[in-house]
Order: C-alpha cells, then sequence, then structure tokens
C-alpha cells in the first residue's frame, strides 16, 4: 500500500510541475495580464480595467496602425497607447483631423469624446511630426503613439515618451477581462 501511495503522490507532484511550468510558459511567451491605470486610453480602456497583453501577436502579424499596445515607458513604468504612425509615416493634426502622409484618417474610437465638445475646441491640438520629434518621418525602427484621451495623456507628443522603439513593446492590448460586464475584444 505504502508502494502505491509514494506512486500517486510522484504522479500528482509531476502533474503540478508540469501545470507551473506550462502556466509560466504561456505568461512568459503568449499572454499576460496587464492592469490598465490612469486614464489616458478613456473610453476605449478605463483605469482598472484589467487587459490581456498579447505578446506573441507582434511577431506573428506584426504591429499596425491603431493598434492598442503595452510598451515599457520606463524601467519601472508600462505605458498603454495606440500606435498612430509607422517607420516611414508622415504625422500632423489640423482641426482635429488626423493625417498621415498627407491623408486624412477617421478615428472613430474618439466619436464619443469628439461629441462631447460640442464644437466648443478641439480634442486633439494641431501639430506635425516636425514640431514634436525634429523629423519629418518616423525612422525605421520606431513607433508614433496616442492616447485616446488626447486631452489627458502621456504619449508621444510629450518629449518624455517621444517616439518610442519597437523593442520596448510587449505586446497587443486587444481582450479585456475585467471588469466582468465588459469581457470581450476591444478595437
Amino acid at each position: 500500500m505504502q508502494i502505491k501511495e509514494k506512486n500517486e503522490l510522484l504522479e500528482w507532484l509531476k502533474a503540478i510541475v508540469v501545470a507551473v511550468v506550462f502556466v509560466i510558459a504561456v505568461r512568459t511567451f503568449i499572454f499576460t495580464p496587464t492592469l490598465v491605470s490612469g486614464k489616458s486610453m478613456m473610453p476605449t480602456y478605463e483605469d482598472g480595467d484589467r487587459v490581456v497583453v498579447n505578446i506573441i501577436g507582434k511577431q506573428i502579424s506584426g504591429l499596425k496602425r491603431f493598434d492598442v499596445i503595452v510598451f515599457n515607458a520606463t524601467e519601472e513604468t508600462n505605458y498603454i497607447k495606440r500606435v498612430i504612425g509607422l517607420p516611414g509615416d508622415h504625422i500632423a493634426y489640423k482641426d482635429d483631423v488626423l493625417y498621415i502622409n498627407g491623408n486624412p484618417y477617421d478615428e472613430p474610437y474618439l466619436d464619443a469624446y469628439k461629441a462631447q465638445l460640442m464644437g466648443h475646441g478641439t480634442l486633439t491640438q494641431d501639430f506635425t511630426l516636425e514640431d514634436l520629434a525634429n523629423v519629418s518621418i518616423i525612422p525605421e525602427g520606431y513607433l508614433f503613439v496616442l492616447g485616446d484621451n488626447r486631452v489627458n495623456s502621456t504619449d508621444s507628443r510629450h518629449p518624455t515618451v517621444g517616439l518610442i522603439s519597437m523593442d520596448t513593446v510587449i505586446g497587443k492590448a486587444n481582450i479585456r477581462f475585467y471588469p466582468f460586464e465588459q469581457i470581450g475584444i476591444v478595437k
């Protein structure tokens, strides 16, 4: 009876070790949970939302314009922002309209904020890439990112952030798992 109990205990121990290794591998290389802290991505993500960051997604499908990403802003702090400009792009804002390489782009994720303004001012102040980063196009290996809450976001418009290196990107954030009533894919 003791040998059978030892074997059963050993099998349970093996199963637990395999499960722990599997969870650590998934969390390290595929998905990781992240807490949204602050109001810079409102209304897309609220302060306190919990999102899944798809780490492997950036390697598989690459980073695309308007993806929401998480990146290392400092050694201690990660930011969540929306990719607006890719390498080779010229970015400008004029009269609350985004221009990429001279072409206007719709930003439907900003509609709720723009509706609140009701013709009283702009959500995003005018700027050009030259004004902010002293370059005419985004260099290879860099991104231009903005928070959806344009009035209250520390993003590529601020010298402390500027253009971000693609090497600092942790992954894409497009699945909210908390609060529970808002679980799902977010665009």
